[in-house]
């Protein structure tokens, strides 16, 4: 099978020639910026060999990309995952790739596939060029609510294409209303907490400036303080993966509150059951905004036999409304609603733990319970009301 080079708009430079013209390694990248690089031209006795091996195989080891160029000796692969998919051998990296550094692709065939005419190996050295793709935004902050309270834990960025890493820092500001600029208001990590896309980014606080009774807190003071307002800004000089620059400048501006120490409890969400044979969203209420990531993630619907029902999740209102669209009708039946227990609020206190024990209060810790649940039954239509 033939894969055309699909740049997109993206151009790609080859330092180095392949050892031979068939099977040969490209480079593969969407309009959004997301890469892959695929092995084209090998048989299909070699795929049928490689496709056998799996994940769990030696795919990792037959085919590997290197972040530089020379010699790989005691460097480490990227990572990432390596499968066969529609005819080609992919490697798909775990993390972005970065404008103007060259990546070394190397196919290892070689004693591998017996009675194959592909054994051999081949290396291929890509650059991505700079500012060949339209400029990345910032799509959504979370939490989007504009009230938050004092001891917010976290930000989450979206960005429209992947960024580039360690520039997050020298890109984010916290400004007050008044223009003052908050000194060293967040938590500053030498390995920046992307997701594997490389688009979203957690901008954490300082737990110092949080946390009662601490030295950075008494010394310098709480990063935000109940009654004022704040404007986060992200610099449009924030580089994406490809070196460009962000389309512009964008600007959070929110109200900060008394800070909230009480952990979430499920006894104060409402759920609403859907209607039996439709795909109708399950629906859960909350009457706080709780942390979007999480929402996302940690929040299960079983069945009576136990088996996870499959579904799409959305979140909205602010964090406050949850609600999952099942991939097939529901049937009738009692199902549960499983929540695990480290779910949390915006001040981080989750349903195991609060984020702060204060001493003069009591304190609810439930540090053996992983998961949370709520029954619920959808009616058969000749179930009474």
């Amino acid at each position: 099978m033939l894969l055309i080079l699909m740049a997109y708009g993206c151009s790609f430079r080859a330092e180095a020639q392949e050892t031979s013209e068939k099977p040969r390694i490209e480079l593969k990248q969407s309009s959004q910026g997301a890469s892959s690089f695929v092995v084209v031209g090998l048989n299909k006795a070699t795929l049928a060999v490689l496709e056998r091996q799996g994940p769990a195989g030696t795919l990792d080891d037959t085919f590997a990309v290197y972040a530089g160029a020379g010699d790989i000796a005691g460097r480490n692969p990227m990572l990432g995952e390596t499968r066969v998919e529609g005819g080609v051998l992919v490697f798909t990296p775990r993390f972005p790739l970065e404008a103007g550094l060259p990546y070394q692709a190397i196919l290892r065939l070689e004693g591998k596939l017996a009675n194959s005419s592909d054994s051999q190996t081949i290396s291929k050295i890509f650059t991505l060029k700079r500012g060949t793709t339209s400029a990345a935004r910032v799509q959504h902050i979370f939490p989007t609510t504009d009230t938050v309270p004092e001891n917010l834990l976290k930000f989450y960025l979206h960005f429209s294409h992947p960024m580039s890493r360690g520039e997050a820092y020298r890109h984010v500001r916290l400004m007050e209303t008044s223009g003052k600029s908050v000194d060293d208001p967040f938590l500053e990590l030498g390995e920046e907490l992307w997701d594997s896309s490389g688009t979203r980014f957690t901008l954490l606080f300082d737990p110092g400036r949080i946390k009662r009774g601490l030295k950075p807190r008494e010394e310098i003071g709480p990063a935000l303080e109940e009654g004022k307002s704040y404007t986060l800004i992200i610099s449009a000089k924030w580089p994406d993966a490809q070196g460009q620059p962000l389309a512009s400048d964008f600007r959070k501006t929110f109200q900060v509150i008394s800070p909230d120490d009480d952990q979430p409890r499920t006894s104060n969400w409402r759920l609403s059951p859907p209607k039996v044979q439709t795909r109708d969203p399950l629906e859960l209420r909350f009457p706080e905004s709780l942390d979007h990531a999480m929402l996302q993630r940690v929040l299960r619907v079983v069945d009576s036999n136990g088996a996870s029902v499959p579904g799409a999740v959305h979140v909205s209102q602010a964090e406050t409304h949850w609600r999952f669209i099942p991939q097939q009708d529901w049937d009738a039946g009692e199902y549960v609603l499983r929540i695990d227990s480290a779910l949390e609020d915006l001040a981080g206190n989750s349903i195991r733990r609060p984020f702060e024990v204060d001493m003069t209060r009591p304190v609810t810790q439930h540090e053996d319970v992983l998961y949370s649940e709520i029954r619920f039954q959808i009616a058969s239509e000749r179930d009474p009301p």
